[in-house]
This record gives C-alpha cells, sequence and structure tokens, in this order.
C-alpha cells in the first residue's frame, strides 16, 4: 500500500525517501516518528544538554528534508543522518565556544550494569574489555541499530519495560513486541561484536 512501511524491511529507506521527496504528508510524519528520538539520543550523549540535544535532532532532521535529494543510498539512511546530527554538534560547540563532552552511560552503576547485561552473550577473540570502553560500544551499536531495534533494548534493559508495556508504547501485540525484542536482541549481538572488532 503507498505511504505505508515497515522500517525493519529491506529497501524500506529507499522506499521512504522517495516518498519524501514527492511531498506525502504520511511520510513525514513516519520520518519524524523513526528518527527525532534517536538522533535525539545521538546528540545528548554528545553535548549532555536535553533542550540542547532536541534543538540538534530537530535541525538534523530539517537539513536532511533540504538534503534528501543528495542520499544515494550508499549507506542506511540513518547513518547519512548520523553525518548530519554531527555537523550539528560541532556547530552547537562552535556557537558555544565550549568543549565538547560525552557523557558516559557507565556513570550510573545501575545502567552501567544493564549495559553490561546487554553485551554478557558476546564473546569476544580478544581479552575482556574496560567497562567505559564497553559502554561506548554498547551505545554505538544502539544508535546504530536498524528500525526500533535501539528503543526496545533501552525500554526492556534500561527502563525495566515489561512485554506488554513494549506492546502498548509500540501500539502492537505481545506477541509482536517479544518478536521484536528477539530481532533486536540478535541484531545487537552482530552489531557489537562488528564494532567491538572494528575499534581494537
Amino acid at each position: 500500500m503507498a505511504g505505508t512501511w515497515d522500517i525493519d524491511e529491506p529497501g524500506s529507506d529507499r522506499k521512504l525517501v522517495a516518498s519524501l521527496l514527492n511531498g506525502e504528508e504520511v511520510a513525514f510524519q513516519t520520518f519524524f516518528v523513526t528518527y527525532f528520538q534517536r538522533l535525539f539520543r545521538f546528540a545528548l550523549r554528545r553535548v549532555n544538554d536535553e533542550a540542547s540535544a532536541e534543538d540538534i535532532a530537530q535541525a538534523t532532521l530539517v537539513r536532511a528534508i533540504k538534503k534528501l535529494a543528495t542520499w544515494r543510498g550508499e549507506a542506511a539512511l540513518f547513518t547519512w543522518l548520523c553525518t548530519l546530527c554531527r555537523h550539528e554538534v560541532a556547530a552547537y560547540w562552535e556557537r558555544t565556544s565550549r568543549r565538547p563532552m560525552l557523557k558516559s552511560a557507565d556513570d550510573d552503576p545501575q545502567v552501567r550494569a544493564e549495559l553490561e547485561s546487554l553485551a554478557a552473550a558476546v564473546e569476544l577473540p580478544d581479552a575482556r574489555l574496560e567497562r567505559r570502553e564497553l559502554s561506548d560500544l554498547v551505545q554505538l551499536t544502539l544508535d546504530y541499530l536498524p528500525g526500533r531495534y535501539g528503543d526496545v533494548l533501552e525500554w526492556k534493559y534500561l527502563e525495566g519495560l515489561s512485554t506488554a508495556e513494549i506492546a502498548a508504547r509500540l501500539d502492537s501485540t505481545p506477541k509482536a513486541a517479544e518478536s521484536l525484542l528477539s530481532r533486536a536482541r540478535e541484531a545487537f549481538r552482530g552489531g557489537f561484536v562488528t564494532v567491538a572488532r572494528s575499534e581494537r
């Protein structure tokens, strides 16, 4: 059906971008709902200020709409958006004349424990990662997971939501939410290993 997307399906980025370029209103709604929160989290880690992170995420989406015709599909849409977001973050630091700062999630012991539990099943070829490095790699992996994967993993492991509560947030059934969680865990494991190996 035209104007409807499953953002986890192959080719969904191209379909969404084509619909955006055609000016379809539902495409703009999907685009914002799909990417605003992910870009907000991405920016928040880099500026450590919620209001500024919201502004940066919004500015990134506006800039993306203006430059949409330049996206060629060589990289995932979210990867391209993160590149734009990094430019917005750099502009923020330049405007404020302050020094960039990353807030590490493992500053909070409870969050650190939950983050480490996500990576516990992953066996790396090298020695154990330092806690700070582990936390950074977990967050990096969450940032780049497709679709709602990063969201549902954070809701489950960081916010402690039940499957039923996650289903309610997604406006879906508990069975569909559990299926999404299962795919998200699998994607996380594969993504974490890839990211961890590339960082060593």
